[in-house]
């Protein structure tokens, strides 16, 4: 396997050939999906092995302490050549990685291989492909938080336990000296907690990234700004704590703070600053200095990090391990946002050129990740390749429908008549004509009756196998909720119906597996799942005005979903799966039918830690589609905009109320009153009843309703591995 590693003698980087660590009693073998570059730690380091041997002893009296001590004790010749040997040898670099377990020793029972981990310290999570991490030094990531963000537990771990250190209390207000990684950290910390935030920084970029994730005010320490913003928040008695985050040799961060704290405040050292107190401020105001140590209790205790023993929470409440996994909580919980601290995601193959850009000054950071090569998609599966199988459409299903009696009404059953099915569905239904409603069959007798009431259906029921067992019913509309769509289509491809399942077809591979089994038992595919959009009148206008393309195409599409009332049956992901796995199926398709093809690799971001999603879809002749969906934008914008661009010409469509196609010379606008908004429930209702009264092909192949379902649920997948997962056909 492949690590980075520095000589400290010569200060070489490299990226070195090494064996793979064995799995030790007590502790996991994690292979990395992704590690952070600790900008301000690794990148000291980094400095140092590149100084002469007169530069590292005055940048580390302590080791050069050592040195005399051992010179008494052992003699110049043999303390010389023990300290040449610890200098002219490769030492590993990294301390924060997010991982996929590959192999569990002996007494290791809270985590299983295939779960995604992430893990700390500069002894077990390194830059290298493998990593063995003992047990209190790693912990599972929360489910949908991606491992790219996970990656940062660490880091983020010694910016909570610093922030502890400061026992900050709610409405309090502090200043953050030194916006890195480990002050931007901070600063967001504090603004969860309710805590008014200060930040000063000689770089403007870093100060508007912090106002900009919650920060009230930021500037340059040497300017009066940071004076004048804390005069203005706290009264003129200074600020509560002082978090010194900044590193580098000036004592300009412990005179700041003496200036700006109030009388008996608490200043908290994180970083690795200068540390010259002036004696006089900090006795008249009587501060409260006190030092954060790295990722909190357990840290540099061999018995916790390396044999396992616990502290009891009792006594401990905030140990290495509870804190690392607190972090990621708060990740995942979008209230702390470090996807904006990432200024560069770069291969591990790059990890030396990126150390030299970082160390010359030409690529200037915040936080830089390394993306390695085989990353596992965290559910089990093997690592070396993520991979999402698409199920066989079985062969041997019938296309056509049995012969029908001439003139004889096409026969319907719903099973389900809630909201979707009463106002989208059925007044299309009941005003066809040669369509008879036959049977409305619904869990409670007063739902079903109303239904009956309202649209004329000829019966109402409870009793699904009833309906399914009547041989005059010739199609069954599935309406009901997410979970129950699967296998309900299941039984009633087994009944021989022809089918109309409102979206998603299915919220695991293994329902969408047991609804193909079905058709290969029955002998029917006529199966429709309600993804509407490609109907819609405006879109198939725009589409033929747009007309065929040579080149592989780009398709945007903002789907500005918004949040769920409280209550909602949506947010009960438990048993009725994500909301994009309940609904992301209507723009997989539409995209796909756009583009004329099925996908054949997803990937995506949770970037907000809440339910907002970017999907990126790969087709075959190199098109993308880029959905995104988001439930954070403001309510006044439209629900669904997108952009289709290829071959020097441009189809937009705005809320299926106007479309546009513009070609280089002329541009086509076709659109409606916003009332007349038609998403294609109507045309794609008549197009399903003509499949049944013909005996004609159904309005989708079955095939692109399997693929767009298998990418939809890839979602899932690509969040938990955090990166592109390939679509292939199982065989």
């Amino acid at each position: 396997m492949k690590q980075v590693v520095q000589n400290y003698k010569s200060g070489e980087l490299a990226l070195l050939d090494v064996p793979v660590p064995g799995c030790k009693p007590g502790g996991v073998l994690v292979r990395t999906a992704y590690s952070l570059i600790s900008t301000g730690t690794e990148l000291m380091k980094v400095s140092e092995a590149g100084m002469s041997m007169l530069g590292k002893a005055r940048s580390r009296p302590d080791q050069v302490t050592k040195v005399v001590q051992s010179v008494a004790t052992n003699g110049v010749p043999a303390t010389y050549r023990k300290v040449m040997g610890k200098l002219d040898s490769y030492t590993p670099l990294g301390y924060s990685l997010c991982g996929v377990v590959e192999q569990i020793g002996a007494g290791i029972d809270d985590v299983k291989a295939g779960d995604l981990v992430a893990c700390a310290g500069n002894e077990h999570a390194l830059h290298a492909e493998l990593n063995w991490v003992p047990k209190n030094l790693y912990t599972p990531v929360p489910d949908f938080l991606a491992p790219r963000h996970a990656a940062f537990g660490t880091v983020g771990s010694i910016a909570l336990q610093g922030v502890r250190q400061g026992e900050s209390r709610l409405g309090e207000v502090a200043l953050v000296v030194g916006l890195g990684l480990i002050g931007q950290l901070v600063a967001q910390l504090l603004t969860a907690s309710g805590v008014r935030v200060v930040g000063a920084d000689p770089d403007p970029a870093r100060c508007e990234l912090a106002e900009r994730l919650g920060a009230a005010a930021c500037g340059d320490p040497a300017s009066p700004a940071v004076e004048s913003a804390v005069a203005e928040l706290t009264d003129g008695h200074g600020v509560d704590q002082v978090y010194l985050a900044a590193g580098g040799g000036s004592n300009q961060p412990v005179e700041l703070a003496a200036r700006l704290c109030r009388d008996r405040g608490r200043v908290v050292d994180i970083g690795k600053c200068r540390l010259d107190l002036p004696w006089n401020a900090y006795y008249e105001k009587e501060l409260d200095v006190r030092f954060s140590r790295s990722y909190g209790p357990g840290r540099y205790d061999p018995e916790y990090e390396i044999e396992g023993r616990d502290y009891p929470i009792g006594y401990v409440r905030w140990t290495e391990r509870r804190n690392l996994a607190c972090f990621l909580d708060l990740v995942a919980r979008g209230r702390v946002d470090v996807e904006p601290l990432v200024t560069r995601t770069a291969d591990f193959d790059d990890a030396v050129e990126t150390y030299q850009r970082l160390k010359d000054g030409e690529l200037k950071a915040v936080a830089v990740l390394f993306r390695y090569p085989e990353q596992a998609v965290g559910d089990g599966a093997s690592a070396d390749a993520p991979v999402v199988s698409v199920p066989v459409v079985p062969g041997g299903a019938r296309s056509s429908a049995p012969v029908r009696a001439a003139r004889t009404p096409v026969r319907l059953a719903f099973v389900g008549a809630g909201n979707y099915a009463t106002s989208m569905l059925l007044p299309h239904l009941a005003r066809r004509d040669g369509v008879e409603l036959s049977t409305v069959v619904t869990t409670t007798a007063l739902s079903a009756a109303n239904a009956q009431r309202k649209f004329g259906f000829r019966e109402a029921t409870t009793d699904l196998d009833a309906v399914l067992g009547d041989a005059s019913v010739d199609a069954v509309f599935v309406v009901t909720r997410h979970s129950s769509h699967a296998e309900l289509t299941r039984k009633a491809l087994l009944a021989g119906k022809a089918v109309f399942v409102e979206k998603p077809l299915a919220l695991t591979g293994e329902e969408l597996t047991g609804v193909l089994d079905a058709v290969e038992e029955s002998g029917n595919d006529r199966l429709q799942v309600g993804f509407n959009r490609r109907f819609a009148p405006l879109l198939q206008e725009a589409g033929k005005r747009f007309g065929t393309r040579t080149g592989p195409a780009s398709l945007r599409y903002l789907v500005n979903a918004g949040r769920l009332d409280h209550g909602s049956w949506y947010l009960q992901q438990g048993t009725e799966g994500s909301r994009f796995a309940g609904e992301g199926g209507h723009f997989v398709d539409t995209a796909s039918w756009l583009l004329g093809a099925d996908p054949v690799s997803v990937y995506a971001l949770a970037p907000s830690g809440n339910e907002d999603l970017q999907v990126v879809l790969g087709y075959p002749d190199g098109s993308t589609a880029t959905i995104s969906y988001v439930t954070t934008g403001a309510a006044g914008f439209p629900k669904e905009t997108l952009d289709l661009v290829a071959d020097g010409k441009v189809l937009q469509l705005d809320d299926f109320v106007r479309s546009s196609v513009y070609d280089g010379r002329k541009r086509w606008v076709s659109s409606r009153l916003p009332k007349a908004r038609d998403k294609g429930q109507s045309a794609e209702l008549a197009a399903f009843v003509r499949a049944v009264r013909t005996g004609g092909p159904m309005p989708v192949p079955l095939r692109s309703l399997v693929a767009t379902t298998a990418a939809t649920l890839a979602v899932r997948a690509a969040l938990a591995g955090g990166a592109p997962v390939t679509l292939a056909e199982a065989r």
